[in-house]
């Protein structure tokens, strides 16, 4: 039977998404680069490793950086001290100088707060002191960049979800902006994907952020996040989720049984993405390893 009649036919054609059969343009509007799950730390020359990586990133002339979290090793423990997490930070700012002529838009993840802090007043607790060292405008919150438009999300509320004030918010959000304005949205949680199946950590909410994306799937186009130290896209109604490993890999070791190379965490190897951004709101986000 002629392939085409079959499909006819069968009904596949209709699952045949539009954005994969038409041409795309030359030229991406933005390319930008997603790092997520550094962990920096001592040890292991994690931070030797981490700045030849960010060299590495820079190769591909990138426009900005998107930070998915984690960024320090682990503060959240209720053994860290205060020592210990701001030596972390000291870390991270140090490598961070060798990208300081990019800007760098960052959300954050369940290890950066410091919760061992005497009392909840303390400047240095929990996630305000995170927005502060990252220089967040807030702990979620939103730019536009050459048409696109990206919005920043903190999950780590109850059951990795988006508190209510914070949901309005979204919920508003999306509803000012023009129609058919492309929208890339940063989460440190998976929303939706392969992943949260192997090793659960994703949005306890997605049933209800997938019925909002739908209701603007004229504008809705990226969920991009980390967390999971795998790499995983998945694509629903039209929105692709992209979840990327971790520039940290196996938390800068040599990994265990379960891993398929060593610094990998399980069969995901220690890296980064490249995300090709075009004017149509399509994208294209590939994931570069690197070994050092």
């Amino acid at each position: 039977m002629n392939r085409r009649l079959w499909l006819k036919q069968t009904g596949l054609v209709a699952l045949t998404s539009p954005e994969l059969t038409k041409p795309r343009p030359q030229k991406p509007t933005l390319t930008v680069a997603h790092i997520t799950d550094v962990h920096i730390r001592e040890g292991d020359r994690a931070p030797e490793r981490f700045r030849k990586c960010l060299e590495d990133v820079k190769k591909h002339k990138v426009d900005f950086f998107l930070n998915g979290g984690d960024s320090i090793h682990a503060a959240d423990y209720k053994d860290v001290t205060r020592e210990q997490m701001l030596a972390q930070w000291a870390i991270w700012d140090d490598c961070r100088k060798t990208i300081q002529s990019f800007e760098v838009f960052s959300c954050i993840g369940n290890h950066d707060p410091w919760w061992a802090a005497p009392t909840p007043d303390d400047a240095m607790y929990g996630k305000n002191y995170v927005v502060k060292r990252l220089g967040m405008p807030g702990r979620y919150y939103s730019f536009s960049r050459k048409g696109w438009h990206f919005i920043i999300l903190d999950g780590n509320n109850a059951n990795v979800s988006l508190d209510t004030e914070q949901m309005d918010w979204l919920k508003n959000e999306l509803a000012q902006l023009p129609a058919r304005t492309p929208v890339l949205l940063l989460s440190h949680y998976p929303i939706l994907g392969v992943t949260p199946y192997l090793v659960g950590g994703g949005h306890s909410d997605f049933k209800a952020l997938k019925a909002l994306f739908y209701q603007h799937r004229d504008k809705v186009k990226v969920c991009l996040s980390g967390h999971q130290h795998l790499l995983d896209h998945a694509v629903y109604n039209g929105v692709h989720y992209c979840c990327n490993g971790a520039v940290s890999g196996f938390w800068w070791g040599k990994g265990d049984a379960e891993s398929a190379a060593p610094n990998y965490y399980q069969e995901t190897p220690p890296g980064y993405a490249i995300l090709e951004l075009f004017a149509d709101g399509s994208v294209t986000n590939t994931y570069f390893p690197h070994h050092y």
